[in-house]
């Protein structure tokens, strides 16, 4: 999908993964606003699909490849306004069957991208996790909060140990080679377009509730969540693109409204109007024996609030309204 020449000679923004569920949702807003995009996605769990209604914008440009292969990225990186990179392995599913492929690839075309970028001065957003705070115990998390990871043995954790090492290298990057670099860790985001399909708990809830079937709940049930819609993870990202003095700090992005899973069931059924009735799946049954979870995953985001006067703060019933609706 070439730029239409009219706007060739402008700068763009480049968003890695702009194919996914976060990905493709930036990238609309992007091309709201007036932004030329280029997008650099492999497919191999982003779509099509997610880009259809403005796919053939003028503004946009698709490139189908992995970072390491794509070689337009020097030239691209040269002329960039701005990065994203949310290209990464999604779901816990996911990372668990296939730990060699999130280590290899995060590291790999993170690397490969900050490089390229540190060579241009292009600023540069990465996308991390709340996975990152690991096994914690605290009733919230903040940024400079220590972090504790599970053991090597577990391959649940791998997907922490691959993204804090991006932030590490991303970090060593700014202040070695004053690449101008702001993190993103990422809590529970959903929302329209979001997939069930690597395990991601409430499109899964939302799609077996439609047909009435039972809704399957790992562990007890206690563990819990907080859900943000992603526009509001969009809008928290734009504001950190746009505040210079968010350069090489770290902010948590996250809803701050906390529920159980064995709850958020409860009440995907009561607002679909569902017939489905909630079982317990124990962990080994749907995991690998040994699985290990999080108990607690609530971010405090005072920081964020601080720099770009914005705080995520749609209800959950209002996002799970909006999920079901446009899923």
């Amino acid at each position: 999908m070439p730029f239409s020449n009219r706007q060739s000679s402008s700068s763009y923004i480049i968003v890695t993964g702009g194919a996914g569920f976060i990905g493709s949702h930036l990238v609309e807003r992007l091309l709201n606003d007036g932004k030329r995009v280029v997008v650099i996605d492999d497919f191999s769990t982003g779509s099509r699909e997610n880009l259809r209604s403005f796919r053939n914008h003028p503004r946009l440009k698709v490139i189908r490849s992995k970072i390491s292969r794509c070689k337009e990225l020097p030239k691209l990186a040269a002329r960039a306004e701005f990065i994203f990179h949310l290209a990464a392995t999604v779901g816990v599913e996911l990372v668990v069957k296939s730990a060699l492929r999130v280590l290899e690839a995060s590291f790999n075309e993170t690397h490969i991208l900050l490089r390229v970028a540190a060579k241009h001065g292009t600023p540069l957003l990465l996308t991390s996790t709340s996975e990152v705070y690991g096994k914690s115990a605290k009733p919230e998390f903040c940024e400079d909060d220590d972090l504790l990871i599970g053991p090597p043995g577990q391959s649940r954790w791998s997907y922490a140990c691959s993204k804090l090492t991006d932030e590490f290298l991303a970090l060593a990057y700014a202040r070695e080679q004053n690449l101008p670099v702001v993190i993103a860790r990422l809590f529970n985001t959903v929302g329209p377009r979001q997939t069930g399909r690597y395990g991601m708990v409430l499109p899964r809830f939302i799609a077996a509730a439609r047909q009435n079937e039972p809704i399957r709940v790992f562990g007890d049930g206690s563990q819990s969540r907080c859900f943000c819609l992603v526009h509001d993870v969009v809008e928290s990202l734009v504001r950190l693109k746009n505040n210079k003095k968010a350069r090489g700090e770290i902010f948590n992005i996250g809803s701050t409204e906390e529920v159980s899973i064995l709850e958020l069931a409860r009440k995907v059924v009561a607002t679909l109007g569902s017939k489905s009735k909630i079982e317990r799946i124990p962990y080994d049954k749907a995991y690998a024996p040994g699985f290990d979870d999080m108990r607690r995953r609530k971010p405090c985001v005072e920081k964020l609030q601080r720099f770009v006067n914005f705080k995520p703060q749609t209800p959950l019933r209002e996002i799970i309204r909006l999920t079901a609706d446009q899923s």
